[in-house]
């Protein structure tokens, strides 16, 4: 598959892009708002094409799909123009600013005949398959979980991922996995009970944490932050053990990680290869669209992920629960 990048982003330069050099795909094509920029990525790169806009990539015919990882507030626009182009999105999380507009944006993609996936890379680490396959086949009832991913932000004032205008946010940005992770075990909630903070006066929220209330009484705890030392887990409580993932969202290319869980007065512990999270998320990408399957980590699926956090926003603003459809 020829991919063509909108935005010389971090993640793009430093984890999308290299990724590819390990599978059968390739970038051929860059844009940036600043042609030079894009020209000196795509040297830096190795990629044959640069754009000094959005625009005149999506015109490059040499493309069968785009990457989209541009701030969260931009993520329709530049997906539906791809769309109208004819071209798949592997587009970065969160897919849209709000749980309608995730919805929207699928549908919008459905009708132009492209497949749209959500860049959630962890998902398709092995150990995650593996860890979902833990609780579902060798653990009794779910009744507990809890996940958080947190960063110590640098003071950056000028951080799009502190910005309102683009959609910025702990939740977001980070917290946005916890709740995908917890998601994979207990499904979605009825209820949820939100708190936020705004530690740095950015009209953004830097800390959030919520408990999700489930049909049958369980729950879920989730917190995102940018104001502590960087930490991403979950564990999962059955009737009869617990399964506990440490490193669990951005792991290492070259670090063996592991999972442990513990039923019936054993404990386990699982060791996998190291794998680059980002080549297996493209490698799914494009066999969806070869085999015209639905991603794992579909358009439904972010828009289910949204959801919780417009509740948590609601209840936050709301000093009350939030009830989920």
């Amino acid at each position: 598959m020829n991919f063509g990048v909108l935005s010389t982003a971090h993640i793009a330069r430093t984890a999308f892009i290299p990724a590819l050099d390990g599978t059968d795909h390739d970038v051929v094509a860059i844009a940036s708002r600043d042609g030079d920029r894009a020209a000196a990525a795509a040297e830096d790169h190795g990629i044959p094409r640069s754009y000094g806009s959005y625009e005149a990539l999506l015109e490059d015919d040499g493309l069968d799909a785009v990457y989209n990882p541009l701030p969260n507030a931009h993520h329709a626009e530049w997906t539906e123009r791809a769309a109208d182009a004819g071209l798949h999105v592997l587009c970065e999380k969160p897919l849209g600013v709000d749980a309608d507009e995730a919805r929207e944006l699928g549908e919008y993609c459905d009708e132009r005949g492209v497949t749209l996936m959500e860049a959630f890379m962890y998902r398709y680490n092995p150990r995650t398959e593996r860890a979902i396959e833990v609780v579902e086949e060798e653990l009794g009832e779910v009744r507990s979980v809890q996940s958080r991913f947190s960063f110590r932000m640098g003071d950056t004032p000028d951080d799009i991922r502190l910005s309102p205008d683009l959609a910025g946010g702990s939740l977001m940005d980070v917290g946005c996995y916890a709740i995908h992770a917890t998601r994979q075990f207990l499904g979605e909630p009825e209820r949820v009970v939100g708190t936020t903070n705004d530690a740095r006066g950015a009209g953004v929220e830097t800390e959030a944490a919520a408990t999700l209330e489930y049909e049958g009484g369980a729950t879920a705890q989730v917190s995102s932050g940018f104001e502590t030392p960087e930490t991403q887990y979950y564990r999962v409580e059955t009737t009869d053990g617990w399964l506990e993932v440490t490193d669990a969202f951005n792991t290492s290319d070259v670090t063996e990680p592991t999972l442990t869980y513990a039923v019936d007065g054993r404990t386990v512990t699982e060791t996998f290869e190291p794998v680059d999270q980002y080549a297996l998320e493209a490698d799914h990408f494009a066999d969806c669209v070869a085999e015209g399957r639905t991603p794992l980590t579909d358009a439904e699926d972010a828009a289910a992920t949204l959801a919780v956090i417009d509740a948590i926003k609601e209840s936050a603003a709301t000093d009350a629960p939030a009830t989920l459809d």
